[in-house]
């Protein structure tokens, strides 16, 4: 097969697979449409291209591949959003439709390289394809009005702990998590979702799970939709104490108290399935399926449907075992996750490298798990033993030591204790010589111990930054999220600002900048425009280049980007003519001006002042 009929071959098959996709309905429901329907209009084109007998030439094949490129995109973005959390969506409906946009660019550049005049194609379906090519380059820098709405509810109910019923209705139904079968969809995509982050979602697991309760409450008390069970329409309506199918679990058949997921996305008691698999087993028992891990991720959705229900039949909610009260912390702890926290650290101490691997490893779980264990695991005196860790010889226990203490520090008093542990220098060390992963979450706990504003000095001069600048530069996606975050949080401190521009992180700042499909768009903004507020940082980013970007991202950027690129450019064109000439010369007077009336309040500040400034140089230049 000649490479044309490969690559049409593909490209055909892109069109087949992105019109397959099902309808979006969603808060990306517009931008999804837009773009399948597009993309469908493209069918054609390949269609004749595929029935001809002609080789494509070798630019008619560089255009064509990078239009497969920009499709496999789509692909991957269409997916998401169709089988991925609605919840998150709408907390991040900013970046979803960034994303949307840069695959929108992505398409019409690739179509702008094609020279349809040439190929052997009819004029009905050339005239389609330019109609196309034009809707393309239309949607490039056009922008979807706000759902104010949306943003209205989406804000109280994230604020108010009781919110308005009526605010709760309006999310279930923009949101369509109407049903009950809705919400066990949307528990399985968040379960994706903290798999696929590696066992920690970030910041938006405490918004999830907390909006997910209250619609939890709206739906069972609202809930009157057809695809929803009979028999929990009953037990709603009639009060009665038989417990649904899937509140039991699938082993024991009793009411759960703590359901968790596995990897086939089946529901099980904790107790239950933790037995399974310390028997031995390698698979799920419902579906027979072999397991592709054995993370047990909590299932807050179903839980939270649970207690609301034993509240509406007066069921008395289910126990834990074996609870008991820690006196010092005044926290419930199990005796089994006590007694199986001595029994670890006791392998720590043991010297035995595979003991140490082995218990490091069950700590980072245990840490992870629960704030309980946090605390527990603290109290027990594991952290200096953790720390001694960091300097293993075996990279598995020190990725694991270096994780649990990331997973201890989301607890705010265990972040004194590690630092008073001394770690900071030997974290520091896994940063610069660990595994990737090792690197990764060490960049991460340098975040979490950074918010502490103390901890920013000590970070910063026990030579962070430079690991974190070459973290960035070299790391998986992940890992470079991980380390701006923590060169952003660190460079809050002054000092700091200086030992970043140092170390020379300008330039792959301004090179993430200039990459709208690389992902890192919305950080290097960030970061540049704490940078920018420092005479080093300015002088630095001044040199780059920077104005034909930052105009074009004030132009066409996200709300917070096209609001820091102003900042940025606001600080570089503060008593500098040169700047402000350069950014004028770039048609930034016009971007500003529609910033200034539906950007964010900083945005409009900055704005206002850069269109004041650029007014006074008008005024001297005519003098």
């Amino acid at each position: 097969m000649s490479p044309t009929d490969t690559l049409v071959g593909q490209l055909v098959e892109s069109v087949r697979e992105i019109s397959g996709f099902p309808e979006c309905r969603n808060t990306s429901k517009k931008m999804y449409g837009n773009l399948v329907r597009r993309v469908k209009l493209l069918s054609p084109l390949f269609e004749e291209l595929k029935d001809s007998d002609e080789e494509l030439q070798e630019n008619e094949l560089r255009a064509f591949e990078s239009l497969r490129i920009a499709l496999d995109s789509s692909k991957e973005l269409l997916r998401s959003v169709s089988e991925g959390s609605k919840v998150y969506q709408a907390l991040e409906r900013d970046k979803i439709a960034d994303k949307f946009r840069q695959i929108t660019e992505q398409i019409e550049a690739a179509l702008n390289m094609i020279p349809y005049d040439k190929l052997d194609i009819s004029e009905e379906v050339q005239e389609q394809i330019e109609l196309v090519h034009a809707q393309f380059k239309r949607a490039k820098g056009k922008r979807d009005s706000p759902d104010v709405q949306l943003e209205v509810d989406l804000t109280i109910a994230q604020k108010e702990k009781d919110p308005d019923i009526a605010v709760l209705k309006r999310l279930s139904e923009k949101l369509q998590l109407r049903t009950i079968n809705d919400l066990k969809k949307e528990s399985l995509a968040f379960h994706e979702m903290v798999i696929a982050s590696g066992g920690d979602p970030g910041d938006h697991f405490e918004k999830m799970s907390s909006l997910l309760k209250k619609l939890n409450v709206c739906v069972l008390t609202e809930n009157t939709e057809t695809d929803t069970s009979e028999s929990v329409k009953g037990l709603i309506k009639h009060r009665s104490p038989v417990i649904p199918d899937d509140f039991r679990c699938p082993i024991s058949l009793e009411l759960m108290k703590d359901p968790v997921i596995v990897s086939t996305g089946q529901t099980y008691e904790r107790s239950c399935i933790q037995k399974w698999l310390d028997a031995g087993h390698k698979t799920c028992p419902k579906t027979q399926q072999t397991l592709l891990h054995t993370a047990l991720t909590p299932n807050y959705v179903l839980k939270s449907l649970i207690a609301l229900w034993c509240e509406s039949n007066g069921v008395e909610l289910p126990k834990k075992q074996g609870d008991c009260r820690n006196k010092k912390s005044g926290i419930c702890i199990s005796d089994c996750d006590r007694a199986a926290i001595v029994a670890l650290l006791q392998k720590l101490e043991s010297r035995n490298p595979e003991q140490q691997r082995a218990a490091s490893g069950e700590l980072r779980l245990l840490a992870k798990r629960n704030a309980d264990n946090r605390v527990c695991i603290a109290e027990a005196g594991a952290i200096p033993l953790l720390v001694e860790l960091l300097s293993s010889s075996d990279s598995r226990t020190q990725e694991h030591a270096v994780t649990a203490l990331l997973n201890l520090s989301i607890n705010e008093a265990n972040k004194g204790s590690i630092v008073n542990a001394g770690a900071i220098p030997d974290i520091v060390d896994v940063l610069k010589n660990g595994s990737m992963e090792a690197r990764e979450n060490a960049a991460a706990t340098l975040f979490s111990l950074s918010v502490v504003d103390e901890n920013k000095v000590k970070i910063g001069a026990a030579g962070a930054i430079p690991a974190l600048i070459d973290l960035l530069c070299q790391g998986t996606p992940r890992g470079k999220k991980d380390a701006a975050t923590a060169i952003f949080n660190l460079s809050i401190y002054q000092g700091n600002k200086a030992r970043a521009v140092k170390a020379g992180i300008v330039p792959p700042l301004m090179s993430f900048l200039k990459d709208a499909g690389g992902g890192m768009v919305d950080e290097a903004l960030a970061i540049l425009a704490i940078l920018a507020s420092h005479q080093e940082g300015k002088m630095a980013i001044g040199q780059a280049e920077p104005f034909p970007v930052l105009v074009e991202v004030i132009r066409t950027g996200s709300p917070r980007n096209r609001e820091n690129a102003a900042a940025v450019l606001w600080s570089l064109c503060t008593a500098d003519v040169q700047h402000l000439e350069a950014a004028k010369e770039l048609g930034a007077e016009e971007a500003l001006k529609e910033l200034s009336e539906s950007g964010t309040d900083r945005a409009k500040r900055k704005a206002g002042n850069l269109l004041e400034l650029l007014q006074q140089s008008e005024v001297v230049s005519s003098l």
